[in-house]
């Protein structure tokens, strides 16, 4: 055995090194740095469709399997692939359809993941004010909007529920007027302001809810329920589900107002149909309505208007309109009248921040 100075050994060391430079030296990569980006998606065919029916600080509750042996509740999150729009994340709202990946069993505990929303049939939209284009989505693929207002406790206001009816006629959704607290105030006065329209409507005493009337209605539709504070919506909706618990208000005795209850939008089932129930707003904002959609919700008058000059507003003050011309020469019998009454109002409110 030979041993070596303590001079030698580095020597040793040094002929050992030389060999080597830094071209030599292995650096262990980074996969997040060197992976090349890709706007690739997967495409996710093992997926499986829900409905969502609730929508809570980024969790969403969604019904899958419905009608099956299989139908259960899950709670999902967010896929990050899901995508942004012009104003930031995809909105995935009550009523959506989705596609849903990750564990969907609905045990306890566990998160699937939404990857995809399905095409939607309609959208009910608001804005904060009629200034602000931007919307909100309040709820996807309803069908029918129910429209609740109080006889009295707190007053009814016609301009509010105009509005409701510009938002239904824009997103293609059928509205039904619900009158409640009728034993308060015999509504025929306030309903003389929608003589002219074409909906349902259907009263409501404080002590009866018209039961079997709202539930034939409610049947194989998705329904959102709409309405001022303290109308009585949500005491509705609790007769129609009643294990719903949904918080019920009151009218403060001095402003007039009622309380605002609901706080999030939710969906129950009713029969083979659905009831969306909205929290109650003392506004709605349309700034993101085209006027132009309000016209073909009346069809009969959209038809006269194929007359209209180019640019008509179809206003009282609009010179040569052929709507109002042919409602003034006996088109459309009596009603004409109070169907041209309903849609000026109707397209007036687009321009008005009063309800």
């Amino acid at each position: 055995m030979s041993w070596l100075s303590g001079d030698e050994d580095d020597d040793e060391d040094d002929r050992k090194y030389s060999e080597y430079d830094e071209s030599s030296v292995r650096t262990r990569p980074n996969p997040k740095a060197n992976k090349p980006r890709s706007k690739i998606r997967p495409e996710h065919a093992d997926a499986i469709e829900g409905r969502v029916f609730s929508v809570d600080r980024g969790r969403y509750g969604i019904w899958v399997a419905e009608g099956t042996p299989e139908e259960r509740q899950i709670i999902a999150a967010r896929a990050r692939e899901l995508g942004r729009n012009q104003q930031g994340k995809v909105s995935v709202v009550t009523g959506d359809w989705v596609d849903l990946v990750g564990d969907t069993s609905g045990t306890e505990g566990t998160l699937a993941r939404i990857v995809r929303i399905r095409e939607r049939r309609t959208l009910l939209r608001r804005s904060a004010d009629d200034t602000d284009a931007v919307e909100r989505i309040i709820v996807a693929n309803a069908d029918q909007m129910l429209i609740v207002v109080a006889a009295a406790d707190p007053e009814p206001r016609p301009r509010l529920v105009d509005r409701y009816l510009v938002a239904a006629y824009d997103a293609g959704i059928d509205p039904i007027l619900c009158i409640t607290k009728t034993d308060l105030q015999d509504p025929a006065e306030f309903l003389e302001n929608f003589a002219g329209l074409e909906f349902r409507v259907i009263a409501s005493r404080s002590d009866e809810v018209p039961l079997e009337q709202l539930r034939a209605l409610l049947e194989g539709h998705t329904t959102v329920a709409v309405g001022h504070s303290g109308v009585g919506k949500s005491t509705l909706v609790n007769a129609l589900v009643p294990d719903a618990n949904r918080a019920v208000g009151h009218v403060n005795a001095v402003t007039g107002r009622g309380r605002h209850t609901s706080s999030s939008t939710i969906s129950y089932r009713v029969g083979s149909g659905w009831v969306v129930d909205t929290p109650g707003v003392r506004s709605f904002g349309l700034g993101h309505i085209d006027p132009g959609k309000i016209l073909s919700s009346f069809t009969d008058l959209a038809l006269l208007a194929e007359e209209c000059p180019r640019g008509c507003t179809h206003l009282p003050d609009a010179p040569d309109c052929a709507i109002a011309e042919a409602i003034n020469a006996g088109a459309l019998g009596d009603v004409g009248r109070l169907r041209l009454d309903s849609f000026q109002r109707l397209i007036t409110t687009l321009g008005s921040t009063s309800v």
